[in-house]
C-alpha cells in the first residue's frame, strides 16, 4: 500500500486534474503545493481560490475577471484567477460549495480553457491551467441530492488522494510541529523555539479533532505567547495536557452549549465564522451573548490575542480589523487582556 507521499510523487509529474478528499483542515492545501511543487509547473503561480468564501457573483468575478463597468465597483479592468493561474495551477478549495450555475461554468472551462470575464461578450482568451480541487464532503452523495453536477464530478475525478485525518498519521505531528515552529519565528523575527520532550508527547498523544489546522493554530499560538525559548508542558492548552481518558469523559459530561457548538464548526469544522457564524447572528438565529461565548473561548485559547482568534475561525488575514470592527459594533469584544 503505497503512502500519501509516495501517491503525491506520481502525480506530480502527470497533468491530470486531482481531486483531494478527507476531513476538514487535514492540509489539502498543503498537499496541492506538494504536487504543484515536485511537478513541471513548479516556477509557475500556484492560485487558491476558496469556493465557500464568496457568494456566488463574486466568486464569478474572481474566477474569470471583470471588465470595466460590468457591476457597481468595477471601476476598472480586472483578471481573474484562472488567468493570472496561466501556465501554472488553480487550487479549487472546498468544490462541494458551488452553486450550481458556477458548476456550469467550470465545467465550460475544463472542456475549453476558454475565459469570458464577466461583463464581456465573448470569450477572449484560453488558458493551460492544472487544476486541483478539494472537498470534505461526500460529492457522490451531494450528486444524489442534485447538489453537484455528474459531469463535473466525473471531469475533476481524473485522479483521488484522500488525505488521512492526523489521529491516524500520528508520525507527521512531530515533523509538521517543526516547520511550524520555523515558519512562525522566522516570519515574527522571533527567537528559535524548541519543544521540550514532556510537551513533544502530549502534542503527539492528543488526538487533533480539527486535524492540521488546529495544530498550526496551536502552535502559533505557542510561539506568540512563550516567554522561554523552550516551551513546555505547562504552556500547553488543558486539552493537550489532559489525559485522553480524562479529555474524553469531561466532554461526554459537561452539557454542550451553543458557544461549544459554534466554536466546533469554525475550529473543529474548519468552517468561516464569516461564512458559518455570521449569517446565524445576522438573522437572530443566535444571541449577543453566544457571540461573546464563542470569543470567550478563542481568547482562551490564544491567551488574549484578538489576530490568532481570527486565523482560529478560518479568517483571511486582511479580515482582522473587520472582526475587530463587527464585534464592537455588536458588543462582542471583551478586554484582551483577561486572558493573558
Amino acid at each position: 500500500m503505497s503512502t500519501l507521499k509516495e501517491e503525491i510523487a506520481q502525480v506530480a509529474n502527470s497533468d491530470a486534474k486531482v481531486l483531494i478528499t478527507g476531513e476538514s483542515g487535514v492540509g489539502k492545501e498543503l498537499v496541492a503545493r506538494a504536487i504543484q511543487s515536485q511537478g513541471p509547473r513548479a516556477s509557475r503561480p500556484f492560485v487558491v481560490v476558496n469556493c465557500a468564501g464568496l457568494p456566488e457573483t463574486l466568486l464569478e468575478s474572481e474566477f474569470f475577471g471583470h471588465v470595466k463597468g460590468s457591476f457597481t465597483g468595477a471601476y476598472r479592468d480586472k483578471p481573474g484567477k484562472l488567468e493570472i493561474a496561466d501556465t501554472g495551477t488553480v487550487f479549487l478549495d472546498e468544490i462541494g460549495e458551488m452553486t450550481l450555475r458556477m458548476q456550469s461554468l467550470m465545467l465550460r472551462f475544463l472542456e475549453t480553457g476558454e475565459l469570458q470575464k464577466v461583463g464581456a461578450e465573448r470569450s477572449e482568451r484560453v488558458v493551460n491551467v492544472r487544476v486541483i480541487g478539494a472537498t470534505n464532503r461526500d460529492l457522490r452523495k451531494l450528486i444524489t441530492e442534485g447538489l453537484f453536477r455528474e459531469d463535473l464530478f466525473y471531469r475533476l475525478n481524473v485522479i483521488t488522494l484522500l488525505v488521512p485525518p492526523l489521529r491516524e498519521r500520528k508520525e507527521d505531528v512531530p515533523i509538521l510541529i517543526e516547520h511550524f515552529l520555523k515558519r512562525f519565528t522566522r516570519d515574527r523575527g522571533l527567537p528559535a523555539r524548541e519543544i521540550s520532550p514532556e510537551a513533544m508527547r502530549s502534542l503527539c498523544e492528543y488526538s487533533w479533532p480539527g486535524n492540521v489546522r488546529e495544530l498550526e493554530n496551536a502552535i502559533e499560538r505557542l510561539v506568540v505567547t512563550a516567554r522561554t525559548e523552550v516551551i513546555d508542558v505547562e504552556s500547553l492548552s488543558d486539552e493537550v495536557k489532559a489525559p485522553r481518558a480524562v479529555g474524553l469523559s469531561v466532554k461526554q459530561e459537561r452539557r454542550r452549549s451553543v458557544g461549544d457548538s459554534l466554536y466546533n464548526m469554525v475550529v473543529e469544522e474548519g468552517q468561516s465564522f464569516w461564512t458559518a457564524v455570521y449569517p446565524l447572528y445576522m438573522r437572530r438565529d443566535i444571541t449577543r451573548e453566544q457571540i461573546r461565548d464563542l470569543v470567550r473561548r478563542g481568547l482562551r485559547e490564544t491567551r488574549g490575542n484578538y489576530k490568532i482568534v481570527a486565523r482560529l475561525f478560518n479568517m483571511e488575514p486582511t479580515d482582522y480589523k473587520r472582526f475587530l470592527n463587527f464585534l464592537r459594533k455588536h458588543e462582542c469584544q471583551l478586554p484582551f487582556h483577561e486572558f493573558r
